[in-house]
């Protein structure tokens, strides 16, 4: 087939995926959404925010591997494996990796477990002892050696999925995480009842058991699909020696640092807010939860089906084939289109959408106040995000992985400076820590967008501005919309029952897209026709 016609075909293909993927994922952010409204319903932010700080830090180990480096220089070589030899080749490369997995994320558990206080003092610090008592620091630190192991099992589930997804299966690699979701909730809410009827914070501790529940969900809603593509599980010990297996490891190492930029500087901000004011590492957790939606859904989604493509591209001909970059450039402006509306919404309407979803129970009005300024901080590096989610992966289909890990380093430490000047020079509130994450985001964006144009001979740059201006447009009507909504509908809105809350907030909402796809409409934005293409393809089945 010519690269002509090899380009619309794998386009309609990433489209399809997508599609799966994008819903597979909107249902377990829901339910991850589910997850944190009722903790926060539950328990006060000062308990709260003990366990989103243990939480973090097993899982920045699991963002790292479950949606970032491990899956993406696994699919990498997997990919290539199975073009190239088969299918027996790639499976003898999956059991080295699984075993090797095993016993290293066993050995780093283990670890985790013994060194869990000198981990948590490492975040608290000395300036957060009058924030962070002596009483929440030893629930922390129970917490923390509950779930490390969360992390081993997550990095198998990791890698089931890059199987799974090299071999075009979507759908139920990307629920997996709805039913860690499901099995955290269901079981944590249980044991946690048995352990404290009254919802104290004992009972954070059953909730800190769901969530090692739930990973062995994730991972073991997987398998049958894993034993349909015909693989069966051999322990391998042989991996010293594997090309393939080196071959990921060479790419893992600056893969796990360029994908760290976002996550690490998330981990600082914990940090920070431990040390800022109580309750603030959960009130960051929730706005930064709300702006998950979106980026889980697009950024996630698109990133997802285009690595294997660009892999493919990269293996087929040289890097700057126009395949290559017709991928990624697509790539770009179709998450672009896609997000730019969630950013500008969750800006415009952030405390009307946490106070409907968190204000109830334990979660007053003052704390809505305090997390919608967060969200609206958070919103500004949305697209960032979810555009780095796309083009990183990019670096290392062409064997540039030592570019993304500069880029990460200089940007981790940007945070870590901007976040001291905000919070310990200037003494702001620790909503700015969600400010430093959303500029440095669009600073990491930028420089991995430029670099990579010059690597690949140009990315349709002006074809990308073009639809940003348009969309730029289209947000700047939904903004209109969204701000009438706000002043002649939703005044006094904290007081609404929860019922007159979905009848003023949704159709504000649902208008407001409704301007903003018309604009793109009107406008002719040529990612508007690739989504609606789509969209007819599913409804004509």
């Amino acid at each position: 087939m010519s690269e002509a016609a090899a380009k619309p075909a794998a386009a309609k293909s990433g489209l399809r995926s997508t599609w799966v993927v994008s819903a597979a994922i909107m249902f377990s952010r829901v339910l991850g959404l589910a997850r944190e409204m009722l903790l926060f319903a539950l328990f006060e932010t000062r308990w709260l925010s003990c366990f989103y700080l243990a939480f973090k830090i097993p899982n920045l180990l699991r963002d790292l591997f479950a949606e970032g480096a491990l899956s993406q220089a696994f699919v990498t070589v997997f990919s290539k494996k199975m073009k190239d030899g088969g299918d027996k080749p790639a499976w003898v490369l999956a059991h080295k990796m699984l075993t090797l997995t095993s016993l290293f994320m066993g050995m780093v558990s283990l670890v985790g477990i013994l060194a869990a206080p000198w981990i948590v003092d490492l975040f608290i610090g000395d300036g957060g002892a009058e924030v962070f008592d002596q009483e929440m620091r030893d629930l922390t630190v129970l917490m923390v050696r509950i779930m490390y192991p969360f992390i081993a099992i997550v990095s198998l589930a990791a890698l089931v999925m890059g199987i799974l997804n090299a071999r075009g299966v979507f759908g139920i690699p990307a629920l997996a995480s709805s039913f860690f979701n499901l099995g955290s909730m269901a079981t944590g809410f249980g044991i946690g009842y048995l352990m404290d009827p009254g919802f104290g914070k004992t009972a954070l501790v059953g909730f800190s058991i769901g969530t090692v529940i739930g990973g062995l969900a994730q991972l073991g809603v997987q398998v049958p699909s894993l034993w349909k593509q015909g693989f069966r599980m051999k322990p391998d010990f042989a991996w010293r020696k594997d090309e393939g297996v080196r071959k990921i490891l060479s790419l893992l190492g600056p893969a796990v640092i360029a994908s760290s930029a976002v996550q690490v500087n998330v981990m600082i901000n914990a940090g920070f807010a431990a040390r800022s004011s109580e309750g603030a590492v959960a009130l960051l957790q929730g706005a930064f939860r709300l702006m998950q939606l979106p980026l889980g859904l697009f950024g996630v989604a698109v990133a997802m089906v285009t690595l294997p493509a660009l892999s493919r591209a990269a293996g087929d001909a040289n890097h700057a084939s126009g395949e290559f970059r017709g991928i990624l450039s697509g790539g770009v402006r179709f998450v672009t289109m896609l997000t730019l509306p969630c950013a500008v919404g969750l800006a415009l309407l952030a405390e009307p959408v946490i106070s409907l979803l968190y204000e109830r129970g334990k979660f007053d009005h003052e704390q809505v106040g305090q997390m919608a300024s967060a969200l609206r901080f958070y919103a500004i590096g949305l697209i960032f995000y979810s555009a780095i989610k796309v083009i990183q992966p990019a670096f290392y289909a062409i064997e540039k992985r030592f570019i993304p890990m500069i880029i990460s380093f200089i940007s981790i430490a940007i945070n870590f400076v901007s976040n001291y000047l905000f919070v310990i020079v200037f003494n702001l509130p620790f909503q700015y820590l969600a400010l430093s994450t959303g500029i440095v985001a669009a600073l990491n964006c930028v420089q991995l967008y430029v670099i990579m144009a010059r690597q690949a001979g140009g990315l349709e740059t002006l074809k990308l501005l073009g639809s940003f201006a348009k969309l730029a447009v289209a947000a700047g009507v939904m903004s209109v919309i969204g701000w009438l909504g706000m002043t002649y509908l939703m005044d006094g809105f904290s007081g609404f029952p929860v019922w007159k809350k979905l009848i003023t907030l949704m159709p504000t909402i649902a208008l407001a897209a409704l301007g903003y796809f018309g604009v793109c409409f009107a406008l002719r934005v040529g990612e508007l026709a690739e989504l609606r293409a789509m969209i007819a393809r599913k409804l004509a089945r």
